[in-house]
């Protein structure tokens, strides 16, 4: 399995391009599977669900199951924000896994960056940062850069460029 990600300050348009890229690798005849990091309190299900209640309840994990799809859901009341690796472990035989945040980790991934944005650059401090994908130039930009709109290259490099998982 391999393993790039995506990075980028707030509404650079990081979950759009994960989407694209997606749809890409799956185009390409590929098992795809994502990693999303949030920097808040999130839910995947909600008030009056039966799994919402046994978390409320004080459930420490929770699955749910149907013939079509399953999810896990564990409660860190104790323990802090699992690494990335412990992830990728949980995750099935896929080809490759997209990262969307996590731009502090240590896996490849790329800088996305939005013209007009106000942000400060990742790449310029980080080796990990393989490649910049931007709407705009980037004038002396430390890594490759990538046209947003140029879908099937950016794929390209990330299939060239992504870590095989331990």
């Amino acid at each position: 399995m391999k393993v790039f990600g995506v990075a980028g300050f707030k509404n650079a348009g990081k979950t759009t391009l994960v989407v694209e890229l997606v749809r890409e690798f799956r185009a390409r005849g590929l098992r795809v599977g994502t990693v999303k990091h949030a920097h808040h309190e999130f839910d995947i299900d909600h008030p009056g669900k039966d799994s919402y209640q046994h978390r409320e309840a004080g459930a420490e994990e929770v699955i749910v199951a149907s013939a079509r799809r399953w999810a896990h859901i564990c409660e860190l009341t104790e323990t802090s924000e699992p690494a990335l690796a412990d992830l990728l472990a949980h995750l099935g035989d896929l080809d490759i896994v997209l990262v969307e945040g996590y731009k502090h980790g240590e896996h490849p991934k790329l800088e996305l960056r939005r013209s007009g944005a106000d942000a400060p650059g990742i790449a310029e401090k980080d080796n990990s940062v393989l490649a910049i994908v931007s709407d705009s130039v980037v004038p002396d930009a430390s890594v490759t850069v990538l046209a947003r709109s140029d879908i099937n290259r950016i794929a390209d490099f990330i299939w060239q460029h992504a870590a095989v998982a331990d």
